[in-house]
């Protein structure tokens, strides 16, 4: 059975610092449900009830699509190795793009990676744990390079060029917000 809780305790901040990877969840309205996976070094923990996370640069950009009409956001972490647990983080978040002042504040907390598109900074409402006892093992080898290789190849102007081309809607046609309204492409 799950347990409730209203903020992060040391065993859920210890247990979410020790994990690879996290799932996002978003949804609009009456669209698709979104659930991403991510991973590499992306997420800090600013509080018992805050967290951000970078996100970089992929084939879509679902979850900023959500955000613009539904600001709620629900992480997910498994125990994949060590006793079981699921731990999800509900709550509404706010996304800061390059061009917003919140960035900077934000963006020094996170390695530099070329393809660095929003920072959502998540204020947690709920947090709620369950067994995880259905999760299998898995060991972690490393993070992937892929990514990162193929945004830096791209660089900057590359980057923003795909963004225009590859990330303004989702598969929806929901607007993200990823460019700023002069710099859409049409």
């Amino acid at each position: 059975m799950g347990k409730r809780f209203e903020e992060l305790s040391a065993v859920f901040t210890e247990f979410i610092e020790r994990q690879h990877m996290f799932f996002v969840d978003t949804a609009a309205a009456d669209e698709r449900v979104n659930v991403s996976p991510k991973g590499m070094d992306s997420l800090r923990i600013l509080g018992r009830n805050r967290i951000v996370w970078l996100n970089l640069t992929g084939s879509g950009n679902e979850t900023a699509a959500h955000v613009v009409e539904n600001d709620r956001m629900t992480l997910i972490f498994c125990a994949f190795e060590g006793p079981p647990m699921i731990l999800r983080l509900l709550g509404r978040v706010k996304p800061y793009h390059p061009r917003d002042p919140e960035w900077n504040e934000y963006i020094s907390m996170f390695p530099t990676m070329t393809g660095s598109r929003q920072i959502f900074d998540l204020e947690i409402d709920l947090v709620q744990s369950s067994c995880g006892m259905a999760v299998p093992y898995f060991d972690f080898n490393e993070q992937r390079d892929q990514l990162t290789l193929w945004a830096d190849k791209k660089g900057h102007e590359g980057i923003s060029q795909f963004w225009g081309e590859r990330n303004q809607e989702s598969v929806d046609g929901k607007p993200t917000r990823i460019l700023a309204e002069e710099q859409v492409v049409t």
